[in-house]
């Protein structure tokens, strides 16, 4: 069940106070790397360099996601702006990821706009929870979405060879960018049904 949460409530108050106001922590400059690192990985793939450099760039990105988390909510210097810009890294390296294997010519167009159209609908959607001053945290679903994502590109990204499943030949990492899409397309109907019942209990 989702809860409801004005920004001027008591539970923001604490959370707020929670929050460190150092800027500069170990978790923030790990992050402040990953987004450092996204247009790195995404030009070293498209100029076909070396996949296997853009891969090492390009996961080490993807996989770094957990630590920077991890270090935050372990030392307690959890940030307003590291709360900000983390999912922002997300969402740049799934962009960058999909386009950039759409130029090489490893995944096709309909999976591109597939999951643009997915991220600009959860923006809108965000934009109108922002307006009834509500907002709607991270599913465990969502979570796994981005995961299953990011290892699929990861993957076609290093461009390994074919391998057989049940009779046919598929690149691996197709598998979970299917799944991922799929999940994708699910979560974002789940979240507008979410966003809406907030909205209507709201007016």
């Amino acid at each position: 069940m989702v809860v409801e949460i004005p920004k001027s409530n008591k539970a923001d108050e604490e959370l707020s106070a929670e929050l460190s106001h150092d800027v500069w922590t170990v978790a923030n400059i790990i992050t402040v790397l990953r987004l450092f690192l996204v247009p790195y990985a995404f030009v070293v793939l498209i100029n076909g360099n070396s996949d296997v450099s853009a891969f090492a760039l390009y996961a080490g990105a993807a996989s770094t996601d957990w630590l920077d988390g991890q270090i935050a909510r372990r030392t307690g210097t959890v940030t307003a702006i590291g709360k900000a810009i983390d999912p922002l890294v997300d969402r740049l390296l799934l962009a960058s990821g999909v386009i950039g294997l759409y130029i090489v010519h490893r995944i096709d167009l309909w999976l591109v706009l597939l999951l643009v159209a997915r991220d600009v609908w959860m923006l809108y959607g965000a934009w109108r929870l922002e307006r009834h001053h509500m907002r709607m945290p991270v599913s465990f679903a969502g979570k796994v979405t981005t995961a299953l994502l990011l290892a699929g590109f990861s993957l076609l990204i290093l461009n390994l060879q074919p391998v057989a499943v049940f009779g046919a030949r598929l690149v691996p990492g197709t598998g979970l960018v299917y799944a991922g899409a799929t999940l994708s397309v699910l979560t974002a109907i789940d979240y507008a049904r979410r966003a809406q019942k907030m909205i209507s209990s709201a007016t």
